[in-house]
């Protein structure tokens, strides 16, 4: 048996896998952030309420930066007082078994790999669109960390005047059309032309996104999550025609888009680091 914790800036989600099936989640939302030692026990009280003599690793996945080699965790977002955290070995006390730990977003594309639409493919991106544009990635079967763990960090690339992030997640309503993405999405439910439009253009950056990592990585499935991609019948069209002026365009025909069919993915994926470690070294 292996737990899985997606750690969040709201909340914490840990679950029990056997035999890549969930046994049992839980979930509690996080309070007190400004203070490490409550935050902490908050963590280790959850996984202890899951936590069995059958279960043989830990894999956790935090929206930061990681030195997976120790285990620690540094700039942890929405937990003020995460600045640098020595993660494995205080849970390695705790617990007495093998904890390994990961950007979130990397867990999103391993989880992807192991329980969701990349199963059957050796070359997989997972993306997460929502408050940020994150990105893991799957090279051969295996995650692809790069030295300082940010390896996939799509968003930071720099388009138009700022960077992907800011025109393909939440900034781009917020910042650019005063709008959310959720108000803009009941909108365009009712077929209001001006969230339709919207849309659109959100397609459209996306294509850019996409192009990126086809450039990139080449990759046989690229697989898309976060909560925007809930509006992806609304910017499909465009973020398509956008993608296909790409240099390559045998390799968009082949290229398969999907979207994320599995709840907790993230979580799943930080339980699937303890099943990647067991079964060859994570590069």
């Amino acid at each position: 048996m292996k737990i899985g914790v997606d750690l969040g800036g709201t909340n914490i989600r840990a679950g029990l896998i056997h035999n890549q099936q969930v046994v049992e989640i839980k979930k509690i939302n996080l309070k007190n952030k400004n203070n490490l030692e409550s935050t902490l026990k908050q963590l280790t009280q959850l996984i202890a309420s899951i936590y069995n003599p059958e279960v043989c690793g830990i894999g956790i996945g935090v929206p930061s930066v990681v030195d997976r080699e120790q285990g620690i965790v540094f700039d942890v977002v929405n937990i003020p007082s995460w600045k640098e955290v020595h993660l494995k070995d205080i849970l390695e006390k705790e617990f007495d078994v093998p904890v390994f730990i990961n950007n979130d977003s990397n867990c999103f594309a391993l989880g992807e790999k192991y329980f969701g639409a990349g199963k059957d493919y050796k070359n997989v991106v997972g993306i997460t669109i929502g408050t940020g544009l994150g990105g893991g990635i799957i090279i051969d079967g295996a995650l692809f960390n790069g030295v300082n763990c940010g390896a996939g960090e799509i968003g930071y690339l720099p388009f138009k005047d700022k960077d992907l992030e800011y025109y393909c997640s939440s900034n781009f309503f917020e910042k650019i059309h005063n709008t959310t993405a959720y108000e803009t999405f009941l909108k365009a439910e009712e077929n209001d032309p001006e969230a339709l439009k919207l849309w659109e253009e959100f397609g459209h950056n996306m294509g850019f996104a996409l192009k990126s990592v086809m450039y990139a990585y080449d990759p046989e499935v690229i697989v898309l999550g976060g909560s925007i991609s809930a509006a992806y019948p609304y910017f499909k069209h465009k973020m398509y025609e956008s993608l296909n002026t790409s240099y390559f365009p045998k390799s968009v025909k082949k290229l398969k888009i999907c979207l994320s069919e599995i709840e907790n993915a993230s979580m799943l994926g930080a339980a699937a680091l303890v099943i990647q470690q067991q079964e060859t070294p994570v590069q």
